[in-house]
């Protein structure tokens, strides 16, 4: 990555550029779908301790698609806050048919 992005507005289309293979997407949904049930899982059941895996499935999916699927290096590690969002974004625009 070369530009350096100073919005998210302006991050959020080359994020999208970096998950153009379907099989990567579904492994980010996958993973955020994973830390949203776990975290529910972990509150209810007062099992705090599974907390430490949210990131394990999070990022372990999301980190896989990247490296096997799209063979590319994850924004992640140049924009870690803009690409957490992201990664939310994604989902909720695939949830309600936007995307």
């Amino acid at each position: 990555m070369s530009k350096r992005y100073t919005s998210f507005k302006e991050f959020y289309p080359f994020y999208l550029s970096q998950h153009s293979d379907p099989r990567c997407r579904l492994l980010h949904y996958v993973g955020s779908l994973s830390v949203i049930a776990l975290l529910v899982m972990a509150i209810v059941l007062g099992k705090h301790w599974l907390l430490w895996l949210l990131p394990v499935l999070g990022y372990g999916a999301a980190w896989i698609g990247h490296f096997v699927f799209e063979r590319n290096r994850p924004a992640t590690f140049e924009y870690p806050l803009y690409s957490f969002i992201a990664d939310w974004v994604m989902l909720a625009q695939w949830l309600t048919g936007r995307r």
